[in-house]
């Protein structure tokens, strides 16, 4: 027969059954599951070793190599040949089924023959190796004019067979391809297993038993199968046949999802090898919270364990920035990621935990969470947002730590700083019945705490050999910092500082501008310009840890409106408050008198002059006139005779109207008692007053104004008033 070849390449190998369509693909296969390989002897490139290559690949080699014997087999290629024994089907312990045969027989079906073949036992391919091996010996002798009968004796006999069983062997696989026997050899072996008896009823009973997420144990099953079977007169195998036949018949996945589910399913399946090397320095980052297992103590005395917030590069794995908290915040979050933007730049991608701390309306608003909180229109933008855009924020899956490359770094500090020398005695455990015999008897520090933190952190990032693809050996430092150098960074602007800094809320100016915060409606913020946003929404950013200081306002699509300063309420008493607070309002009103002046350049009388004059129009005539009948007659009414007194009164009206009135008015409550004041003094130094305004004094000085007026002024004084009216 034609040698086949041992080594081939990978354009030999490319579309073959188990193998891509393109050579690169075929390299790339083999550098994975590490085919056995040797450089060419011509030419360029790999060559790989049949035996590393897939069944059905080996198969397919086979076939296109091997043709009726020659050499080994010599003379005997007619009495081999399919086309001398046609529709010959193999029989004897080998091969009890026809069927069998027949798939066999058919070349499509080959890999599915050798896939058998890969299955098997090493006990079974070594005994399928030894009787091929005698089936050769005895073939050779027969090309040397050997006896049939004898060849087979003799090579029965040297290789411990007898030679019925190595000339039935023989029979049953002469009528197919030589390339195929060595795969035929070890199914017909393991072919001869006989079948337990077994109903069909009761193979499903095991079955719907067996493959259920409770996973009972198949002892128990096999229990329960048989009073059932007794109950029905099933027929059925002993526990160990079924386990055995679960095993051949029902795949290991539907196995795994039926008595674990899901997520154990999952697992099963390996995990997706995510290449980092496609980011730069600071392209994008990760983000998570971790609770350290170390006892600390708060300057205020509680007493608990720390929680960082820490930010890692996703290029290098660097710890770039991170803050330490009593909890997992959006404080914390909020300012470890200023610190991030501070020293390093804006990172163009960040994947985030979806806790709430990540997932608020102060850091991601505007973005549609996956597991918490509703995207509202009104809603403003978080930081993350406003720096990164909508798109570029990522929600990682949960328990899933390929998602998150971070986690790796928890497994370190838990070894590197949870257990460090300068912390004895305050570690907990990592879990309840892991807690060490000294559990509990020291609180350190927490300023101990975070030194030991800060240089395990600087430790882990300056640690040499690394063995990622894109550190190759090198530390977290200069992986970040040799791309860092060369890639270009964001830096952030001033105006961009302040969204890190501050949290973000929505408010309603009210009429007069002024606005209130839901975390603290106590203080009051109020700016001139937000007068003309009187009534409408706006977006309000502020420092929650200085609630007394000015906020920040803008509007719903991000456009800065103004600076707004906290009000503070002053006391009942404080003079100076007031004094303060009416020199800004009459500033106020000035500001707004001198706008109008420059606004208006036309009165209202030039402006009535320019209307054009509008004749009254002709009123139709009545086409139907209807003539008023009253039911009864009317008589006007007889006027009431007065008595003296209502006379007296009458007659000193009637002479008081029939004087000219000169009336001076005023338009200001300020402008109306500084006249009073006047009349007053004119009044206490004699001097002589008109009688309308004696008597305009007399009826003022009964009003409430008056009254109020009087009070504020003895209280802070006239001066500041008499001066507005002045003006």
């Amino acid at each position: 027969m034609t040698a086949s070849k041992e080594w081939h390449s990978a354009a030999a190998l490319k579309g073959l059954p188990g193998t891509p369509g393109t050579e690169r693909s075929v390299n790339r296969i083999a550098e994975r599951l590490d085919w056995q390989r040797r450089k060419r002897e011509r030419g360029k490139g790999w060559e790989y070793h049949i035996s590393a290559l897939p069944p059905q690949t080996q198969a397919a080699l086979l076939a296109k190599t091997s043709s009726t014997p020659t050499g080994l087999l010599g003379n005997c290629s007619q009495r081999c040949s399919t086309s001398a024994v046609p529709g010959v089907v193999p029989s004897g312990a080998g091969f009890s089924s026809a069927g069998f045969a027949a798939e066999v027989s058919s070349p499509a079906n080959r890999g599915e023959l050798w896939a058998r073949f890969e299955r098997a036992t090493a006990g079974q391919k070594a005994r399928a190796r030894k009787t091929l091996a005698a089936v050769d010996a005895a073939l050779k002798m027969i090309d040397h004019k050997v006896a049939r009968s004898r060849a087979f004796a003799e090579a029965a006999a040297a290789h411990g067979s007898s030679r019925a069983t190595l000339y039935r062997l023989y029979r049953d696989v002469r009528a197919y391809d030589r390339a195929d026997w060595l795969a035929l050899l070890v199914s017909g072996h393991a072919g001869r297993t006989v079948t337990a008896e077994c109903s069909p009823e009761a193979w499903e009973y095991f079955k719907a038993d067996y493959l259920r997420n409770e996973a009972p144990a198949a002892e128990r099953v096999h229990e329960r199968l048989a009073r059932a079977a007794a109950e029905h007169g099933w027929t059925f195998p002993s526990v160990a046949t079924f386990v055995r036949r679960i095993k051949r018949e029902i795949p290991r996945p539907v196995q795994i999802l039926a008595r674990q589910g899901m997520e154990a399913l999952k697992r099963a399946y390996p995990a997706q090898e995510r290449d980092r090397s496609v980011f730069r320095a600071l392209e994008a980052v990760n983000a998570d919270g971790h609770r350290f297992d170390v006892f600390a103590k708060w300057p205020d005395g509680e007493i608990g364990r720390p929680v960082m917030v820490a930010w890692q590069d996703l290029y290098s794995g660097k710890i770039v920035a991170y803050r330490v908290d009593k909890t997992e915040n959006t404080d914390a979050v909020r300012l470890s990621f200023g610190d991030l933007v501070e020293h390093h730049g804006i990172p163009e991608h960040a994947y985030l935990d979806n806790g709430r701390a990540w997932a608020s309306k102060w850091m991601t608003g505007g973005v549609a969470t996956r597991y918490r909180f509703k995207v509202k229109e009104e809603e403003p933008l978080g930081l993350l947002t406003a720096l990164l855009g909508k798109d570029n924020v990522h929600w990682t899956t949960p328990y899933h730590g390929q998602a998150k490359p971070i986690e790796r770094a928890w497994r370190d500090f838990c070894e590197s700083v949870a257990k460090h020398p300068a912390l004895a005695g305050a570690y907990t455990g990592n879990k309840p019945d892991a807690k060490p015999e000294n559990y509990g008897s020291r609180a350190v520090p927490i300023d101990l705490f975070l030194t030991v933190l800060v240089q395990e952190i600087a430790a882990h990032n300056a640690r040499k050999g690394r063995r990622s693809a894109v550190c190759q050996g090198r530390s977290f430092d200069e992986t970040f910092n040799e791309s860092y150098a060369r890639g270009p960074v964001k830096k952030a602007t001033a105006e961009q500082r302040r969204l890190w800094l501050l949290a973000a809320e929505v408010s309603s100016a009210r009429a007069n501008g002024e606005i209130t915060l839901a975390t603290d409606r106590r203080n009051r913020y109020w700016s001139p310009t937000l007068a003309d946003h009187a009534g409408e929404e706006v977006t309000v950013r502020f420092d929650p840890q200085s609630m007394h200081d000015k906020v920040y306002v803008y509007t719903h699509d991000g456009r800065f409106i103004c600076e707004a300063k906290c009000i503070e309420a002053a006391g009942f008493n404080d003079t100076e408050a007031a004094r303060e607070h009416s020199r800004a309002r009459n500033q106020f009103k000035r500001a707004a008198r001198d706008m109008l002046t420059a606004e208006r350049k036309m009165d209202a009388v030039e402006a009535a002059k320019l209307l054009p004059g509008v004749a009254p129009g002709e009123l139709p005539q009545a086409r139907v006139v209807r003539a008023f009948r009253p039911n009864q007659r009317l008589e006007a009414p007889k006027p009431r005779e007065l008595d003296p007194a209502e006379r007296a009164i009458q007659r000193r009206l009637i002479a008081e109207q029939s004087q000219p009135q000169v009336v001076q008015l005023h338009d200001s409550p300020q402008e109306r008692y500084a006249r009073a004041c006047s009349l007053e003094r004119r009044l206490g130094e004699g001097l002589p007053v008109e009688e309308t305004d004696r008597q305009w004094l007399t009826n003022y000085q009964e009003t409430a104004e008056y009254r109020g007026q009087k009070n504020f002024h003895e209280s802070f004084g006239l001066q500041a008033d008499l001066q507005a009216a002045e003006q």
